[in-house]
């Protein structure tokens, strides 16, 4: 991949898996180990999924800024709350600012890249669908705003034209082609670049009783993954910052496929957990050697 002005940063969604340990993580790691400390050696982006789920103290933020502190470059992306994207928006005043408020920290020192507003597949572009997206960018600061759809009715020049007009930024996704299901793009509708890779198991994807292990476990091959560096490459030509975000976390194949995806777009081999590339042998072709064990 040719090297831009463009910022390029590639990390996983969320850090805190039960099923990484003895994979992504050491074990035992002993008291002291920080997972999020550990993946900011070898990554400059990770995606915040609790954010979606509830409120956090402004305390957490700070606390996870001191533990990336060491990468200059690391950058946090954040899940919008699910009530502002999954229940039309049900959640009062006090409670919007809460939200907001527990994020600000890491706007103001400059960790927050984006704020990702995923929405389910039945938000379909509609009228009032497009009117909630401006009313969106009113309610929130002017955080730089990304907004993930799923249905293809989306994928259209006249929605591309309305994001960008409205200052918001596109979410280009892969994920398991089913129905009307969104294709894989390469769009830019805001300074900010985004990609989300969840992986494409068709069968487990809309499955009743699939768990998110089951949704969630997929790993990208060589092919897949060259396909999306040719799109990213398309996506930073006119971004500013580019976000790819893996998130087939299963047994820790978001960070593997992530590895692969930084070594392409890089032209280079990169640093791999010890751990990881145990349970990823295929990871040795892009291993950078390292100079005592960074774990």
């Amino acid at each position: 991949m040719k090297k831009r002005s463009t910022e390029f940063r590639v990390g996983p969604a969320g850090w805190s898996y039960r099923d990484w340990d003895g994979i992504v993580y050491p074990q035992p790691a002993g008291k002291d180990f920080k997972r999020l400390n550990y993946l900011a050696r070898y990554f400059d982006v990770i995606e915040v999924n609790v954010t979606f789920y509830r409120f956090i103290l402004p305390r957490y933020s700070r606390r996870w800024m001191e533990e990336v502190a060491d990468n200059k470059r690391f950058k946090f992306t954040v899940k919008l709350y699910n009530k502002i994207t999954h229940e039309g928006g049900k959640i009062g005043g006090d409670e919007e600012k809460r939200w907001i408020a527990g994020i600000e920290p890491l706007a103001e020192e400059g960790r927050l890249g984006a704020v990702l507003a995923q929405f389910p597949y039945s938000f379909h572009n509609t009228r009032d669908n497009r009117h909630y997206l401006i009313e969106l960018t009113k309610r929130l600061p002017p955080f730089p705003l990304v907004i993930e759809v799923r249905h293809r009715s989306w994928d259209r020049e006249e929605v591309f034209d309305f994001l960008a007009d409205n200052g918001l930024g596109f979410c280009n996704i892969d994920q398991p082609r089913v129905s009307y299901s969104i294709e894989p793009t390469a769009r830019t509708t805001s300074p900010v670049g985004y990609i989300r890779l969840h992986g494409r198991n068709v069968r487990d994807w809309f499955r009743k009783g699939a768990g998110r292990d089951a949704r969630y476990n997929y790993s990208y091959s060589e092919g897949e993954i060259e396909e999306w560096l040719d799109k990213i490459e398309t996506i930073g030509e006119n971004a500013q910052q580019v976000y790819v975000i893996a998130n087939n976390h299963y047994r820790g194949q978001a960070p593997a496929n992530a590895l692969e995806i930084k070594s392409g777009m890089e032209g280079k081999r990169v640093p791999v957990p010890p751990t990881l590339l145990d349970a990823y042998p295929r990871l040795k072709g892009i291993r950078a050697r390292q100079k005592g064990n960074p774990s």
